[in-house]
C-alpha cells in the first residue's frame, strides 16, 4: 500500500518583475509540472535534480506547506494542504539549510517543547531520545545551546528532533549538506538502521550522490518541474546513457585491445581501459578478452552517477 501519493501534481507561481518605470510584467512559472509517483510504506527514495528543478517544491506540497495548483496528493491518506496539523503527526522533517530547534536554547530544551507540542508520552519520548543521543552522539552537546553548535552538530540534532514523535514518514531535504565526513556517515548509519528497524519511509532530495548510493534502491530523477526518471539505482547508468569500464591487466604490454562491442580509451603498460555501454552485460566482453589475449587480471568499475545525471540534465532525461 503506498503511503505517499502523488498524481499529476503542479505548481504555478505568478513572479512580477519590472519592464520599465511604471511598468511591471506578470508571468507564471511552473515549478512542479504534472508528477505521478507511489511510494510504499517502509521504502527509502533518493528525490535528485539539479537546483531549480522542484525537489523542494515538492517536498513543502507534501508537507502541507504549499497548496497544488493541480492534481492530487496524500500522504498517510491525509491532505497535506487540508489537514496540515494532523499530518504533521505523523511525518517528520529536516530542512538542511534551516533549523527546527530554539537556537538560543540548551538542545535538550528543545526537545522538551517537540515533547510537549507533539504531546509525546514521556516514557516513548524518554526511549527515542536515549536512542538518538546514542546513535547520532548527541549525549556531550544536550547543555549547549544551539547557536553554538557546529553544523553539523546542528544538523545531527535537528535529525533527532525530527523523529521524537515517530513519524511514519521522514522527509529529509539536503540533511548532510555542510557535513565533514565522519558526521556524514554517522547520519547515513543511523538513518539505515532507522529504516530497517521501524520501516520508516524516507524521502531524501541531496545534492551529495553517497547519500543516494548509500541509503536508495530506488531514485526519482527532477527536471524543470519533471520526472525524467523513476526507478533502481543502478538503471540510472541506462537511462542516462552512461558507460562501464573495463580494466585490464594483461600479462605483458600489447597494442591496444580490440573485441567487438568495446573502445579501448586508456593504455598504460599492460594495463588497458576498455569502455563499453553500462546497458551491455560484461560477461560476453571479459570471454572474448579472455579468450583473445594473454590475461592477468580484470574488474569492472561502474560510471560515476554524478556524471550519468549530468548527462540526463544535459539531454532532458528519458
Amino acid at each position: 500500500m503506498a503511503l505517499i501519493e502523488v498524481d499529476g501534481v503542479e505548481k504555478v507561481f505568478d513572479v512580477r518583475r519590472r519592464t520599465g518605470l511604471f511598468r511591471r510584467e506578470k508571468r507564471q512559472v511552473r515549478a512542479v509540472d504534472g508528477i505521478s509517483f507511489e511510494v510504499p510504506r517502509g521504502e527509502v527514495v533518493g528525490y535528485i535534480g539539479p537546483n531549480g528543478a522542484g525537489k523542494s517544491t515538492t517536498i513543502k506540497m507534501l508537507t502541507g506547506i504549499l497548496t497544488p495548483s493541480g492534481g492530487r496528493l496524500r500522504v498517510a491518506g491525509i491532505d497535506p494542504a487540508r489537514e496540515r496539523t494532523r499530518l504533521a503527526h505523523r511525518i517528520g522533517v529536516v530542512f538542511g539549510q534551516r533549523t527546527t530547534l530554539w537556537w538560543d536554547l540548551p538542545l535538550r530544551d528543545s526537545y522538551q517543547l517537540v515533547r510537549r507540542m507533539y504531546r509525546i508520552p514521556e516514557s516513548r519520548y524518554r526511549e527515542n531520545l536515549e536512542r538518538c543521543v546514542e546513535l547520532l552522539d548527541l549525549a556531550g552537546l544536550l547543555e549547549v545551546p544551539v547557536r553554538q553548535l557546529s553544523l553539523g552538530q546542528r544538523m545531527r540534532g535537528d535529525v533527532a528532533a525530527a523523529l521524537l514523535h515517530d513519524p511514519e514518514v521522514l522527509y529529509l531535504d539536503e540533511p548532510t549538506i555542510g557535513l565533514d565526513v565522519v558526521s556524514k556517515a554517522r547520519v547515513r548509519g543511523f538513518l539505515r538502521e532507522l529504516n530497517a528497524e521501524r520501516a520508516t519511509t524516507v524521502l531524501l532530495t541531496t545534492h551529495d550522490l553517497q547519500d543516494i548510493e548509500q541509503l536508495c534502491e530506488r531514485v526519482m530523477v527532477i527536471d524543470h518541474g519533471r520526472l525524467v526518471y523513476d526507478g533502481p539505482l543502478g538503471g540510472l547508468h541506462e537511462a542516462g546513457g552512461g558507460e562501464r569500464t573495463l580494466v585490464v591487466d594483461l600479462e605483458r604490454e600489447l597494442p591496444p585491445v580490440v573485441v567487438p562491442g568495446a573502445r579501448t580509451v586508456k593504455v598504460e603498460g599492460p594495463r588497458q581501459w576498455l569502455a563499453f555501454p553500462a546497458s551491455q552485460s560484461a560477461a560476453p566482453l571479459v570471454a572474448a578478452v579472455a579468450a583473445q589475449y594473454p590475461l592477468s587480471d580484470l574488474s569492472v568499475r561502474e560510471p560515476d552517477i554524478e556524471d550519468v545525471i549530468a548527462r540526463m540534465y544535459a539531454g532532458g532525461g528519458r
